[in-house]
């Protein structure tokens, strides 16, 4: 039982943990910078370039908006959308999507799901549905962990909290279905991959959330909504080979335990419930 299928490949991450020593003790011989050990460790050349490069991987979004923009312009060419537009560095949200009955979908990137940028969300107005999609490209991170402390901690507690509904959350990036990230629903059917460009995909991880936001006096614990309601995960379900009983249905339910509000999250698939809290007080993360 898990809330994703896939998990994080601990033979990658050993050699992860045995390279970063490696870097640590034989930087040093690297480069041209002519500084014997001592002096090159004294220096904080070593910390310095270590600095930029993880400044280089965390403030660059392009990787990703050309990974989604391949997915859109693929959905479009088969004719599953009709149209789509980047919503620009103005608007809390990524992207706007029409869909071929003429309904909005609003699309809003978020990373890997364990940090506080998952709270920070705005539903537009204009939106029919509003879906996040979890681009998590750290080869090293825990799927797993980062999806239920997304689900969990951060959104179920903030929609809440805030009266905002999420219609789905998205995860899937170019790493899915890598030796970083294998993914059980290709392993031995690799006719399951769809090619898109540079990236080879399987299909999706889709979470439908409930259709209204759970609230304890009238609406305790709504049920999650069918994806044919859901337009563009329905659409991209359909466009990269996903399966019904592949789907992840969130349930969130809420009640008050004395002075407190508690909820409750499970998240199924096929029937079968893959995991489940206990009733957690409202904290927002």
């Amino acid at each position: 039982m898990s809330v994703i299928p896939c998990e994080k490949n601990e033979a990658l991450r050993d050699l992860i943990v045995e390279f970063a020593e490696v870097l640590k003790t034989q930087s040093h011989t690297l480069g041209t910078h002519g500084l014997d050990e001592h002096d090159f460790y004294q220096s904080g050349l070593f910390r310095g370039s270590i600095e930029r490069i993880r400044g280089q991987f965390s403030a660059t979004m392009q990787p990703k908006r050309d990974f989604v923009a391949a997915i859109l312009n693929h959905m479009q060419d088969q004719a599953l959308i009709e149209d789509w537009i980047s919503a620009g560095g103005e608007n809390r949200h990524d992207y706007s999507i029409t869909l071929n009955d003429g309904r909005t979908s609003v699309v809003e990137l978020k990373g890997c799901l364990d940090g506080n940028n998952t709270n920070i969300f705005e539903r537009p107005p204009h939106a029919d549905e509003f879906i996040l999609w979890s681009v998590c490209s750290n080869p090293g991170a825990d799927p797993r962990h980062n999806v239920w402390s997304g689900i969990h901690t951060r959104l179920s507690a903030e929609i809440i909290s805030r009266n905002q509904r999420v219609d789905g959350l998205i995860v899937w990036d170019w790493i899915c279905g890598t030796i970083a990230r294998p993914c059980p629903k290709v392993l031995g059917s690799a006719q399951r991959f769809t090619d898109v460009g540079p990236y080879r995909l399987p299909p999706p991880c889709i979470y439908l959330f409930p259709s209204t936001v759970p609230s304890p006096r009238n609406n305790a614990s709504p049920t999650p909504q069918p994806i044919g309601n859901v337009g563009f995960l329905d659409a991209l379900n359909r466009c990269f080979g996903g399966i019904q009983n592949e789907l992840n249905n969130v349930r969130i339910t809420v009640a008050h335990a004395a002075a407190e509000t508690v909820r409750t999250t499970e998240v199924s698939r096929d029937d079968v419930v893959q995991k489940v809290s206990e009733a957690i007080p409202i904290r927002r993360a």
